[in-house]
């Protein structure tokens, strides 16, 4: 059951979080009208659309990415206060004990921990997709992914490869398409350009060649055209690697499992976005026992220093998930480890930090 001191610190903990919360999305949206007001003048949009669709997906959105930092904040701001006004010493002198006290932070961080995942895992994957389509269709003007050297299993035994994809005219460049059976390419159908065909869903080849690959002889086939029914979306070339954020939990495991089936090596930041979904709402846990252990002393700085102290460590640990992100991009590092080794190692700086805080 909880006693006066529990609800009394739980009160001012998601109090301010949800204050200071509440003051930042407002500014945002505000900086962020003032940015788009002339691309708002020119899109057929209207004023529902613009609220409903882009601006409450928005603010959940990024209430979601910035959490993090707002409940280190909120955490630093209330207990500095207390400490200044000599109340920890007051609970200490009294009897209580500092894991006592700490007893409420982490119910509340709970709560807090509890209700970022529920959002990360069912309500952000469906606002990102009405938000990023209403970019697509309003803001962007066209979704724009040009690549090189492009291969793909479109089936068993079936490869696909593009030399270079446009994806502004859906058309690829040196395109071939080999069959292949237990080790033995049956036959290989070359062009010089493949063009998307939205409307029928078709790719129609330019400049073709045909090569089917017998026993003792080959037969080769040519023409100028050929339209033909390919199982290959230009989706399936790449899209903006933010569309993994639109994706549901069932949606983004069987994506990344057919992207491995057809042999796509820029899967990285779908499995990022994946495991970043659990580890980003345990680091609440990390901030609010790094936040309680500064702030808890009372110091000649006050409050300012502790904010110092607090927006230095959250600019490190930033910097320490963006440096594991990119060497899990860029240099292999698993996927996993990259989104969970910032959290661990806060973890241990806030277990140093804590057993030097005042008890």
């Amino acid at each position: 059951m909880l006693k006066t001191l529990d609800r009394y610190i739980i009160r001012q903990f998601l109090g301010t979080f949800f204050f200071i919360l509440l003051s930042i999305m407002l500014i945002a949206v505000v900086f962020d009208i003032s940015e788009k007001t002339e691309d708002f003048a020119k899109m057929k949009a209207t004023t529902g659309e613009i609220i409903r669709d882009y601006y409450l997906n928005f603010v959940i959105y990024y209430s979601n990415l910035f959490s993090g930092l707002i409940i280190f904040l909120a955490v630093l701001l209330f207990t500095s206060r207390l400490a200044h006004r000599t109340e920890f010493i007051a609970m200490l002198s009294s009897g209580v004990s500092f894991p006592r006290i700490l007893w409420p932070y982490f119910l509340a961080a709970t709560f807090l921990t509890g209700l970022s995942m529920v959002i990360n895992h069912k309500v952000l994957p469906a606002a990102n997709k009405v938000r990023l389509d209403f970019e697509e269709q309003h803001i962007r003007a066209t979704f724009r992914v040009d690549a090189k050297h492009i291969h793909r299993e479109i089936a068993p035994g079936n490869i696909a490869y593009f030399e270079s994809w446009n994806a502004k005219e859906r058309t690829g460049f040196r395109f071939s398409l080999e069959q292949w059976q237990d080790g033995r390419m049956l036959q290989k159908l070359h062009a010089d350009r493949a063009r998307y065909d939205s409307t029928s869903g078709h790719w129609r080849l330019h400049d073709y060649n045909l090569r089917i690959i017998g026993e003792h002889t080959d037969r080769i086939i040519t023409g100028l055209e050929l339209d033909t029914v390919i199982p290959l979306r230009p989706s399936d070339m790449g899209q903006r690697w933010e569309f993994a954020m639109a994706m549901g939990w069932e949606e983004i495991n069987a994506y990344i499992a057919a992207k491995q089936a057809q042999g796509d090596g820029s899967l990285m930041p779908y499995l990022i976005e994946k495991h970043q979904r659990t580890s980003y709402p345990f680091a609440t846990y990390v901030f609010t026992l790094i936040g309680v252990s500064i702030a808890s002393r009372k110091v000649r700085g006050g409050t300012g220093l502790h904010l110092a102290l607090g927006v230095g460590l959250v600019l490190v640990y930033i910097f320490a998930m963006r440096i594991s992100t990119v060497a899990a991009t860029n240099a292999g590092l698993n996927p996993l480890l990259a989104v969970w080794i910032a959290n661990v190692l806060f973890t241990v700086i806030g277990v140093f930090i804590y057993r030097s805080a005042p008890k």
